[in-house]
C-alpha cells in the first residue's frame, strides 16, 4: 500500500502515539482507525440530525414511520 506525510500538532502526535501503544497497534494502524471512526461519527450525527429535522414535521414523521413499519417483517413471514 502507497503511503504518504502528513502533518500534525506535536500534542496530536502524542496522542497517537499513545493510542498506538496502548493498543499495540502501528501509529499507521492507529491513524486509520481513528480516521475511519471520525468517518462513522460523523455519518451518525448526519443521520441524526436528518432524523431530527424529519421529526418536526409530523406528517412526514408519520409516513417514514409507516413505511418503517411496512419493511421491517416480524422474520416469519
Amino acid at each position: 500500500m502507497a503511503t504518504t506525510t502528513i502533518r500534525v500538532d506535536a500534542a496530536t502526535h502524542a496522542q497517537l502515539l499513545e493510542l498506538s501503544k496502548a493498543t499495540g497497534s502501528s501509529l499507521i494502524d492507529t491513524v486509520r482507525e481513528a480516521a475511519e471512526a471520525l468517518r462513522r461519527q460523523r455519518f451518525a450525527h448526519r443521520v441524526a440530525d436528518e432524523l431530527a429535522e424529519l421529526r418536526n414535521d409530523s406528517d412526514s414523521w408519520d409516513r417514514y414511520v409507516a413505511q418503517a413499519d411496512d419493511s421491517v417483517g416480524d422474520g416469519l413471514g
